[in-house]
């Protein structure tokens, strides 16, 4: 019996360990344009971000996650800013994101569409996502010194 147990836990860990992979999705940014994953994603390092205009943890990560775009940018890494507001609060995004000063695509999920086929539930997520579109890291909810631990990764993946 405990060795029927032991192979059941095993198989289950070994089921939750294989690599989410992103699939295409297309959606508009905040000019109204729409644009796919693929056109945004980076040549390396895709980092997807989803957050909320209410999201306080959000708005602390985004400045920074902005600084490790601006550090990173050149090395093949690219930013996706996933947007979550619904309709009564998405006309709050575009000024948040000027006084912010964020220069990575940000756009919208209005339907939550792509966040619930990336399974995220908890907001900020964000992702981490190689060049094969394999999620190799996933981070949820934003403390100060979070930004080092993700640095810390897209430099790992980077290699």
């Amino acid at each position: 019996m405990r060795t029927i147990l032991s192979l059941v836990l095993v198989l289950m860990t070994y089921s939750s360990i294989q690599a989410q992979t992103v699939r295409t999705f297309v959606l508009d940014n905040l000019e109204g344009e729409t644009i796919a994953y693929e056109d945004l994603k980076g040549a390396q390092i895709t980092v997807i971000d989803f957050w909320a205009s209410w999201c306080k943890p959000c708005m602390k990560g985004m400045p920074k996650l902005e600084k490790i775009y601006q550090q990173y940018k050149n090395q093949g890494v690219n930013v996706i800013s996933v947007n979550t507001d619904g309709p009564r609060s998405i006309s709050k995004v575009l000024p948040l994101s000027r006084a912010l000063e964020l220069s990575y695509p940000i756009v919208s999920d209005i339907n939550n569409d792509v966040m619930q086929d990336m399974e995220v539930t908890q907001l900020p997520t964000l992702l981490i996502v190689n060049k094969n579109d394999e999620v190799v890291y996933r981070h949820e909810g934003f403390s100060d010194g979070d930004e080092l631990e993700i640095e810390e990764e897209i430099v790992k993946n980077l290699k």
